[in-house]
């Protein structure tokens, strides 16, 4: 059994290691890891001004984007892979509110240039190396 002055010296002296490992953990996260799965070098300023339009509009009160956000609308993530260029861009710049399945989403009548900054936006966040996320949906047809 540990007297108390060592109980305390072994408590402090894993609480050191412990941190010290979690902040080494940490810097190698975040100086090679997350740049290398993010392609920090694809950023553009179409890219910074999408992001920059998804949190004007509150586009997270409604749709979810690398699993964050609301539940109501669609996630968004790898949108750019499975509609395309088009259908972004003829959704955002609608003048009426779009209605798919019973969910309304507003009416942003977004310009060609907005449209193109949210196309580019999506088009980055579906390049990001996600470690599987999310996963592909099983489309087999269930007999």
């Amino acid at each position: 059994m540990l007297s108390k002055s060592q109980a305390k010296i072994f408590f402090l002296g894993g609480t050191i290691v412990t941190f010290a490992i979690f902040l080494g953990l940490s810097w190698h996260t975040l100086s090679t890891e997350v740049p290398k799965n993010t392609h920090e070098e694809n950023l553009t300023e179409a890219v910074v001004r999408g992001k920059h339009l998804w949190e004007s509009n509150n586009c997270m009160g409604c749709h979810t984007i690398l699993g964050e956000g609301a539940y109501y609308a669609p996630e968004l993530t790898k949108v750019y892979d499975r509609r395309g260029e088009g259908y972004i861009k003829s959704v955002l710049m609608s003048s009426g509110p779009w209605a798919p399945r019973g969910r309304k989403m507003v009416a942003y009548n977004m310009s060609e240039e907005e449209a193109q900054d949210m196309v580019s936006f999506f088009k980055w966040i579906g390049e990001t190396d996600l470690n599987g996320f999310p996963p592909e949906p099983d489309l087999k047809q269930q007999n």
